[in-house]
């Protein structure tokens, strides 16, 4: 009667494939039968050199001075040693033999919170190791991923927080002013320099402490952090007339665009035109229309966590968070600092 519940074909083994336990019983079988190499080899698909190798592999040693019968060969000895050798046969971790460079990104890391591919690409740039003494970013994750650094996923805060989101366009509010998409195509373009983001940045929700206006130069990544005393029209104001009176009459050539959000604090941001410059608004919460002022403030959440008074930072602090912030290669930058490519663009305008 046929049983149609499985089947007694053996698949076809495939030429170059590893043996399988049941090829070594094949192996074993056909060995006692006083098969040759070459006939084993036939039966199975495979190259005699295998057949050999194998034989090799799953026959114990013999030593001329034991007694009793040479052992024979074993096809479960043979898949012991085979798992055994495949468990130690993945390449060595190259990292292990970058001690230095290994060394150096983790003091960069924890000193001045650097992006493990910035550390590999200023590395690069300024010729600090021999290119045998260093390893590529990937490599760099997949080490951190397995643990083999010195280093947490804690200490490099935005390999945690990166998620894809799907942006909604909201309308139900009118622009306090020229909307976005009225900007000049070269804003996004990152061509030219002079095309800046706002924003504020709070510390405690109630509405009483101060906050931080921050600007973002989107060609540079030239990032501007500011303490203002409250999320007021007033003080985003005369903060920006600050920042006026230190450029100058050359205020409409730094500043030649600037892109708010609709928030209440932005609601006199338009009398910056007066002074030359034009100024847009993103559309109702899409913080997405200002990604790179978004993701520099995410970076200034390493200093002033979310929910802690911005009333225990000074000035000083502010301005020296930015600081570091632009002392951070970046690869867009060509691993170049926001800071070097900001003060070459100064250098120009003010020598003109």
């Amino acid at each position: 009667m046929d049983c149609q519940d499985y089947t007694t074909f053996q698949v076809e083994r495939t030429r170059g494939q590893h043996l399988r336990l049941d090829d070594r019983g094949a192996i074993q079988r056909l060995h006692k039968l006083a098969y040759s190499n070459r006939a084993i080899a036939r039966e199975l698909n495979c190259s005699p050199t295998t057949i050999g190798n194998e034989l090799r592999r799953g026959t114990p040693e013999h030593s001329p001075g034991q007694r009793g019968r040479k052992p024979g060969y074993l096809a479960r000895r043979g898949q012991a040693t085979y798992e055994a050798n495949r468990r130690h046969c993945r390449k060595p971790y190259r990292i292990l033999s970058c001690e230095k460079f290994t060394l150096f990104v983790v003091k960069q890391v924890r000193e001045r919170r650097w992006s493990l591919d910035a550390c590999v690409g200023y590395a690069r740039l300024h010729d600090l190791f021999e290119a045998d003494a260093m390893v590529c970013t990937k490599t760099l994750y997949n080490a951190l991923r397995a643990r083999r650094m010195p280093l947490t996923t804690f200490e490099l805060p935005e390999m945690l927080k990166r998620k894809r989101r799907t942006p909604q366009n909201h309308v139900n509010k009118r622009p306090k002013g020229r909307s976005i998409e009225e900007r000049p195509a070269i804003a996004n373009e990152r061509s030219e320099i002079g095309h800046w983001e706002v924003d504020t940045v709070v510390g405690r929700r109630d509405g009483m402490d101060s906050v931080v206006l921050t600007l973002l130069e989107k060609s540079t990544d030239q990032y501007i952090t500011l303490r203002i005393p409250s999320r007021t029209s007033e003080a985003v104001m005369a903060a920006m007339n600050g920042i006026r009176s230190e450029h100058s009459d050359r205020f409409s050539q730094i500043f030649k665009t600037i892109t708010s959000d609709n928030g209440s604090e932005f609601e006199d941001l338009s009398e910056i035109e007066q002074w030359g410059s034009k100024v847009y608004f993103a559309h109702p919460y899409s913080s997405w229309e200002r990604p790179q002022n978004e993701r520099h403030n995410g970076l200034l959440r390493r200093y002033i966590p979310k929910g802690v008074s911005i009333d225990g930072y000074s000035a000083e602090e502010i301005l020296a968070f930015s600081d570091e912030i632009n002392g951070l290669p970046r690869k867009l930058l060509g691993y170049r600092t926001p800071e070097e490519l900001f003060d070459a663009f100064l250098d120009q305008v003010y020598a003109a």
